[in-house]
């Protein structure tokens, strides 16, 4: 009874639970939510300030007592209250013009699948604990492959490279399963990390966060441009600890770039030699699929193309494959219910 009493007054909603971003789709209506993943507390009182893309404008800016965070590390849950904190604050948002004053959404939620047992029971308790009445767990490639409308249920091969900010997803998928993986804590966070110790190293220029990030979706690149870019940046100099600017071009980031890119390339490649030959056969024929915000690094498909011999396409619209997902899973969920993660305590779905 109350099941369907909280069905009719709560609106469902499909969430790529992200290091860097947070996006939430709503049946029905679509990704009504794109926000950073990051969370202002103030320490003297423990009050939460401001969550979103609100938060996001104060890093780097806070004084002493306001922390900035980001709730998840790599993919994970890191600080569970806050990421309670957070999902309570888009579960609110997203029934906020529906007057309902006790929303209990259904929530389907995209996690890495290299998570173990504890992280995905974390994902688990911190949705109910926000108000959700029933949590699905799927893994992002899966949700990717979905999102990305691949025929993941077919007896065929699917593979997808979903670069996101904490993690890199790469998977082959058949008849609704995962049948080879590599889950790698190598993403846009640590490409930002690469730009900053270039800049260090190089030019003795401290950099931020954000400015390493403006840097690499200006200018990086993993393959050799045709036209060259360049890019004046702005920092500290370390050792005259005054402001400085220096120009720099693309060449000079793919090199700073090339250390992540390589690593990623290559457990694309072990993935590939893991796979059963007869699913390497419809890869070639159907291409490696590209996704998630790393996918839109310049050259990348063209570098993957070239050291796997297969053809590499990047999806349409590839920052917002997962929720997609996870949006055509809760449109469908007893079609895909197979496609779900289960909990190995009593092999049920999440």
């Amino acid at each position: 009874m109350w099941n369907k009493l909280f069905g009719k007054i709560s609106q469902d909603i499909g969430i790529d639970l992200g290091t860097a971003n947070t996006l939430v789709y709503v049946k029905g209506k679509g990704i009504i939510i794109n926000e950073p993943s990051v969370v202002a507390v103030n320490k003297k009182s423990g009050q939460l300030l401001a969550i979103g893309k609100e938060a996001r404008k104060m890093v780097g800016k806070t004084p002493g007592h306001i922390v900035v965070s980001r709730p998840l590390v790599d993919g994970v849950i890191s600080d569970f209250e806050t990421t309670e904190q957070m999902l309570k604050y888009f579960i609110q948002k997203v029934h906020a013009d529906t007057f309902t004053l006790l929303p209990r959404p259904r929530v389907v939620v995209g996690i890495p699948s290299g998570v173990t047992e504890v992280e995905k029971r974390a994902v688990f308790d911190a949705a109910i604990n926000a108000g959700a009445r029933e949590v699905f767990l799927i893994d992002e490639p899966m949700a990717a492959s979905i999102g990305a409308r691949l025929p993941v249920q077919d007896a065929a091969g699917n593979m997808i490279v979903d670069i996101g900010g904490g993690t890199t997803e790469v998977a082959v998928i058949s008849l609704g399963g995962v049948v080879t993986s590599r889950s790698l804590r190598i993403a846009g966070d640590e490409m930002n990390e690469d730009v900053i110790r270039f800049a260090r190293d190089k030019h003795n220029l401290l950099l931020g966060e954000r400015s390493a990030e403006d840097i690499k979706i200006a200018i990086g690149s993993a393959y050799r441009m045709e036209n060259e870019l360049e890019m004046t940046i702005r920092g500290r100099d370390l050792i005259s600890g005054l402001p400085k600017e220096v120009v720099i071009n693309d060449s000079q980031i793919r090199e700073a770039l090339s250390r992540s890119i390589k690593i990623i390339v290559n457990n694309v490649k072990s993935a590939i030699e893991e796979t059963p030959p007869e699913l390497v056969g419809d890869i070639m024929q159907r291409g490696i699929i590209l996704a998630g915000g790393g996918g839109l690094i310049r050259g990348l498909d063209r570098l993957i193309s070239e050291q796997t011999e297969m053809p590499v396409k990047r999806m349409e619209d590839p920052l917002t494959a997962v929720v997609r997902g996870t949006g055509i899973v809760l449109e469908n969920l007893d079609e895909l219910k197979d496609v779900l993660m289960e909990s190995n305590d009593d092999k049920r779905l999440w």
